[in-house]
């Protein structure tokens, strides 16, 4: 590899549970993955971020000028998005070269885009002379995911890929952003990232729509219960209220103000290592998001139901924004390796390719090296 001067680099994630309810308000619970994207990069002396990446052939230079040009690039939007919020908000952006290197399966439900866009605007800030604030960094990334790429996301994803911390998952009130760690105590257990490898295609306008709807509840109830967002609806004002709701509105309603009071129950079992709870509450969320969100698909009911049928699962759910990607399991430490075998075996059996299993641990969200 050619000589670069810093490697950067940012956090996946996966949501233990909270899904959905991000950009309602809502409290969530991710953690940042040992899964990243890094970013190695050097000063050129010119204008332009020029982008080359370990995994593509491609390479892509980025006018710093002009770099409200390139949303339509194939390679390269999310970081020209990225470079676009570091520079409106008052930053120095020095033309560099940037060396990409992404493990963060692509289209997993485990934010290969947030880590795309938080380790760009850190490796910005480190070429710059600065040192990135990881709430800046994970405000400005949400930024461009939103007003560049055009997913309307919640803070959720950019804030675990920059602020996450080994061994801790990161109870996020979205709202107001004040987030308490919760050490991951997980016992005789560990957590089974699966992937469904189903392209994620609907996911974008699926996403959308589903946070129209839920914003057409928030408008038909502000008044009615003083809420400042859904997430805060009580199961109570729900039940009173819900006839003023159309059949699908209210579905999506009764998923957000369950799952906002599941994330509740999951900080007290993880806060005591109570994973038979944990796992209970993965299940519940996930036959909501299936029944009340609509947001599951047969490829991860396949590996959700395969998953539970196992006598060393203890619960599982898809996350991330569904339609594909990936689910969590609980699982007992004892019997992981035939429960993976077994869930494998089943979703190739029923959907006719193989699913594939991550090993990852809970880690750090930014990190900066100086080579």
């Amino acid at each position: 590899m050619e000589k670069y001067e810093y490697k950067v680099t940012a956090a996946g994630r996966v949501n233990i549970i909270g899904e959905h309810i991000d950009y309602c308000g809502g409290k969530v619970f991710p953690a940042a993955l040992s899964l990243k994207n890094t970013v190695y990069v050097r000063e050129n002396g010119g204008k332009n971020i020029n982008l080359s990446w370990t995994t593509l052939t491609d390479s892509v230079s980025l006018d710093t000028e002009s770099l409200t040009e390139y949303k339509n690039l194939r390679y390269g939007n999310y970081q020209a998005g990225s470079a676009l919020m570091w520079k409106n908000a008052g930053h120095k952006v020095i033309g560099c070269d940037m060396l990409q290197d992404c493990s963060v399966p692509f289209g997993s439900g485990l934010s290969s885009s947030a880590a795309i866009e938080v380790s760009t605007i850190a490796a910005l800030a480190v070429i710059a002379g600065e040192t990135p604030d990881p709430v800046e960094t994970a405000l400005l990334a949400q930024k461009a995911e939103r007003e560049y790429a055009g997913v309307n996301c919640g803070i959720m994803d950019q804030y675990a890929s920059a602020c996450g911390k080994k061994g801790q998952a990161m109870l996020l009130d979205c709202k107001t952003l004040q987030c308490k760690y919760v050490p991951v105590r997980m016992g005789d257990c560990e957590l089974v990232i699966i992937n469904t490898k189903k392209p994620h295609n609907l996911v974008v306008s699926k996403y959308n729509e589903r946070r129209s709807e839920t914003e057409e509840a928030f408008n038909i109830l502000k008044d009615k219960t003083g809420i400042e967002c859904l997430s805060e609806l009580t199961i109570e004002q729900f039940e009173k209220y819900k006839n003023l709701l159309s059949e699908t509105v209210r579905m999506r309603t009764e998923h957000v103000v369950k799952e906002t009071a599941r994330v509740r129950l999951a900080e007290q079992a993880m806060e005591k290592g109570d994973m038979v709870a944990l796992g209970r509450l993965l299940s519940e969320s996930h036959a909501s998001l299936k029944n009340l969100y609509e947001v599951t698909g047969i490829e991860l009911d396949t590996l959700a139901a395969a998953a539970e049928a196992h006598p060393a699962c203890l619960g599982s759910r898809m996350t991330g924004a569904g339609f594909g990607g990936c689910t969590l399991s609980i699982v007992r430490k004892d019997g992981a390796e035939d429960f993976k075998k077994h869930v494998m075996k089943v979703y190739e059996r029923t959907i006719g390719y193989a699913a594939e299993c991550y090993d990852a641990f809970v880690a750090d969200g930014i990190t900066v090296e100086k080579i």
